[in-house]
């Protein structure tokens, strides 16, 4: 076998970067080692302006100065990324290799601006100062411009069903048995309003994102030591929600990272939702409750011709299951470090963009199941006109509004474990001793129309 360069996605060693990278292209901005890099740059430069405006200190910005060293990460690109990897692995004329990706990005601030900066660029900051800003500054975004919109896409897809189908009478199952029938369109409008809640829990767990700087272990001490009349406290709270984030005051040397697990558990909720959707889909495609448009050209199964295969609902669910697993561990390991910190989290952290690459392949694939399916009205209507033991519930309601205390057990004799049929209700009953507007009105039970107000419950979704 001929060797394929590392960078093409053939010999990619996940399926993110690979089979799938389309697909996860869009979290590249937010989850890449590159962008991990700029969020760094960004941090260190905005805290280097903050401490310019310090009347403390004797550092002195004009504003030129400061637009340059805003442009360090506005204008970041491919470049400037492999200058800050050469001189964390490798190192420069100038830098011996740091071994050391956060001081790899001091040094990458040295290259840009006067000598006299220098002791000013990272002041008083630990590494997980600039990392757990930056992370979050990554996440946030990630969360609301990608993964939000593609689960608008979904939501806007199920709400499209539930409004098209609001009025087809579909068999429903508990425990996997017939039961009291439903519509089609109020089964996707349970799935749109769990899945706007969902999505409601996950942008408010993204706006709650909080951030810390407060030295090596949480004490500012280093900060105090240099300048012990600035109220660092206040300094370190106005600078972390300048950058949209909210302020962690008591921590050790680590963020807890207790919001970084309610967004992650937030997100599982999203997924279990869906997961129970494309099972559902997946159920009601094997009943041929649904038909799927088919794609010019494509192969359901490599033997047998005639299949359309639900795949987009079968790849939704593996994935978010693997997001899932992905999102549970992380959500349990962030929050625990040994003593003021150890350094595992590093490395488990450079996984949250894979868990959301998973999420987002899952959202893609649910969209696009959902747009292929197409309702099969008369399979549904021929199956409830053959279960008409479903009406049973409404008999024996009837009757008991009739003051019938064996109505439960009459309808029970009659249909339990039996196949029965609507002549045999009539025949039930031709036979019992109510008025005859209460004999109408049981005539007039058919499966296809027991469905409640479940066509007006679509008008809940909001």
């Amino acid at each position: 076998m001929t060797d394929l360069p590392r960078s093409d996605p053939l010999a990619a060693v996940s399926p993110l970067d690979g089979r799938y990278a389309g697909r996860t292209a869009p979290l590249s901005p937010y989850a890449s080692e590159s962008a991990l890099m700029r969020a760094r740059v960004r941090v260190e430069v905005d805290y280097l302006l903050a401490l310019a405006d310090l009347d403390a200190t004797p550092l002195t910005l004009d504003e030129a100065e400061r637009a340059d060293l805003r442009a360090l990460y506005e204008e970041f690109d491919a470049d400037d990324a492999r200058l800050v990897k050469q001189i964390e692995v490798e190192g420069t004329e100038a830098f011996s290799a740091t071994n050391h990706d956060v001081k790899a990005v001091e040094y990458f601030l040295r290259t840009a601006v006067d000598e006299s900066v220098y002791p000013w660029i990272h002041f008083g900051l630990t590494s997980e100062d600039v990392n757990n800003l930056a992370q979050r500054l990554l996440v946030k975004p990630a969360v609301e411009e990608v993964l939000l919109p593609a689960l608008a896409e979904v939501r806007d897809e199920l709400t499209q069903l539930a409004q098209d189908n609001r009025d087809l009478p579909m068999l429903a199952r508990t425990h996997g048995q017939p039961a009291t029938p439903t519509t089609f369109g109020k089964e996707m409008a349970v799935y749109a309003a769990r899945l706007g809640k969902a999505m409601a829990r996950t942008n408010e767990a993204a706006e709650e994102l909080s951030g810390k700087l407060a030295g090596a272990s949480g004490t500012y001490a280093a900060h105090v030591a240099a300048y012990p009349d600035v109220d660092w406290r206040a300094f370190s709270r106005e600078f972390v929600t300048s950058l949209g984030l909210d302020h962690t005051a008591l921590t050790t040397q680590v963020n807890p990272c207790d919001d970084l697990a309610t967004l992650f558990d937030a997100l599982r909720g999203v997924n279990n939702v869906l997961v129970d959707l494309d099972r559902d889909m997946w159920l009601y495609v094997s009943d041929r409750y649904l038909g799927q448009r088919t794609v010019e050209g494509e192969t359901g199964s490599s033997t047998m011709p005639h299949k359309v295969n639900p795949i987009d609902f079968e790849n939704s669910e593996g994935n978010l299951s693997k997001a899932n697993s992905d999102l549970t561990f992380l959500a349990d390991y962030v929050t625990t470090s040994r003593l003021q910190r150890d350094l595992s989290d590093s490395t488990v952290k450079r996984n949250i963009g894979a868990a959301f690459a998973h999420c987002l392949i899952g959202y893609g694939k649910t969209t696009k199941g959902l747009d292929k399916v197409v309702p099969n009205e008369q399979v549904m209507r021929d199956e409830l006109e053959s279960t008409p033991e479903i009406i049973g519930e409404a008999v024996q309601t009837i009757l008991r509004r009739e003051g019938d205390t064996a109505a439960y057990e009459r309808v029970k004799e009659l249909t339990r474990g039996r196949n029965v049929t609507i002549e045999d209700f009539h025949d039930l009953f031709a036979d019992l001793d109510v008025d005859e507007s209460v004999r109408e009105e049981l005539l007039a039970l058919t499966p296809a129309t027991y469905t409640g107000v479940a066509s007006d419950l679509v008008d809940d979704l909001d």
